[in-house]
């Protein structure tokens, strides 16, 4: 299984681009946020991926981060979710952005991805809802609508609250909030306490 390239950019096309590894070039199916944040032709790369195979086709898919992989690999987990509309749903969503419409049950925001009809993304917000705590470490938008990056301690502060019996969404939600009230330099025994008084609300 390749799990990482890293090599020179030799074409970017609309959805893929070849990665020319020591004079191989690999064919990767990417995000366009992924192919914009790579750079350009000639520039260097490294790419996290996942084999997708089928009876019919293998595809090697790019990701800029291990987190944006993580989020393709919860995606197509979803019935009806291939790698087409889970990289569709990456191209109009920021991975801050499916965590948030996730945690949320907000469906319209999953639904602005092509592809997406209302039933598929209340599908996904349903299914993921429980399992996007295991990407506690996604930056999280914060009430004013600007993405707030999580302090150091969030990924604690959702494991604490999961040991004392929060579902994992309930525990990524209520420390998003608290983690973007409280600010930066925030102590992980403060953020578990105001975590703690949002998951009551």
């Amino acid at each position: 299984m390749i799990a990482k390239l890293t090599g020179t950019i030799d074409e970017i096309g609309t959805d893929n681009i070849v990665l020319d590894v020591n004079g191989v070039g690999y064919l990767v199916f990417a995000s366009s946020r992924t192919i914009t944040a790579i750079g350009g032709v000639g520039d260097g790369a490294t790419i996290y991926t996942e084999m997708q195979v089928s009876e019919t086709d293998m595809r090697l898919m790019g990701f800029a981060s291990g987190s944006e992989r993580d989020w393709f690999r919860l995606l197509i987990s979803v019935q009806g979710v291939g790698g087409k509309v889970a990289l569709a749903i990456l191209s109009a969503l920021e991975t801050a952005e499916i965590f948030r419409a996730v945690a949320t049950g907000d469906k319209a925001m999953v639904a602005r991805a092509n592809g997406v009809g209302p039933k598929l993304a209340l599908r996904i917000v349903n299914e993921l809802k429980d399992k996007v705590g295991g990407i506690a470490t996604d930056p999280i938008a914060g009430s004013g609508g600007a993405i707030h990056a999580p302090s150091s301690n969030s990924a604690d502060a959702v494991s604490a609250l999961q040991n004392l019996g929060f579902k994992p969404a309930e525990a990524s939600a209520a420390v998003a909030a608290a983690d973007a009230e409280a600010g930066d330099g925030v102590t992980l025994d403060a953020l578990v306490r105001l975590a703690l008084k949002k998951a009551a609300k």
